[in-house]
């Protein structure tokens, strides 16, 4: 008998619609942006956003890394197996996200902020470099109240694995925390990505309070060097600073896989 899979894969993260364009040099440089990078808009790169649209050949994309994951793998995984949880604005690039989503046969569970509108994130193409800025706005907003509402909470409780990006620190904290004790809890398993350097550079107090439920992590070369500068690790081997991870403190018995 076949597994039944439906709403098994639940993830969180700042549902942002993309805005991607190929540019020059001199727009990074204009902005102080590196070329392979990510980082949160400051008011400063506001006007980056219009300037792509105005002045470049963008193209609008469904995005966010953690919607972008979870459509993948709900290409891969039986019908209604991943659902979406995150915060968007009531408007267009909302319900653009949401048609993505439906495509991809991803089930979606936002928190609806009719204050501001729904994220974005300017990709900025050089050769084979991606830089990425992200106005979170309404994604921002998400709260853990949200997810607590027993008709939502019902997604928590039905699911069998948690996939929550490292960009949800810099949003609700609270709400990593709940989930990562409820799989400890239930004996689910917990994977988390470490998503950017500033993550662990930034939030690190909130990355070491995680870590003992993380079964899983992921994570880029660059992050990882982030990640071990930020804990003083001493090393820039990725080997060495996977094992130091999967060694530290775990809140269970399950080994955690880096």
């Amino acid at each position: 008998m076949a597994q039944d899979l439906r709403g098994a894969l639940v993830g969180f993260c700042n549902p942002l619609l993309d805005i991607s364009a190929v540019v020059d040099d001199g727009l990074l440089e204009q902005y102080k942006l590196k070329a392979n990078d990510a980082i949160l808009a400051s008011p400063e790169h506001l006007p980056l956003f219009p300037t792509l649209i105005e002045s470049y050949e963008a193209k609008f994309l469904p995005g966010g890394a953690g919607q972008n994951a979870l459509r993948g793998a709900q290409l891969l995984l039986p019908a209604d197996s991943a659902v979406f949880v995150g915060a968007v604005g009531e408007d267009d690039y909302a319900q653009k996200l949401k048609g993505a989503a439906e495509k991809a046969g991803l089930r979606t569970n936002y928190m609806v902020n009719n204050a501001k509108p729904t994220g974005t994130c300017a990709l900025l193409i050089t050769g084979p470099n991606r830089s990425m800025v992200a106005n979170l706005s309404a994604a921002e907003t998400y709260q853990f109240s949200h997810i607590a509402e027993p008709s939502n909470w019902k997604l928590i409780e039905q699911a069998k694995v948690f996939y929550i990006t490292g960009f949800f620190f810099t949003v609700s904290p609270e709400t990593i925390d709940a989930v990562a004790k409820h799989a400890l809890e239930n004996g689910k398993t917990f994977t988390m990505n470490i998503s950017a350097p500033f993550v662990p550079q930034f939030y690190k107090e909130a990355v070491e309070k995680t870590i003992p439920y993380i079964d899983i992590l992921f994570g880029n070369e660059t992050e990882a060097a982030a990640l071990a500068a930020a804990f003083d690790f001493g090393t820039d081997d990725i080997k060495v600073i996977a094992k130091r991870v999967a060694d530290l403190p775990r809140a269970g018995d399950k080994p955690r896989t880096v």
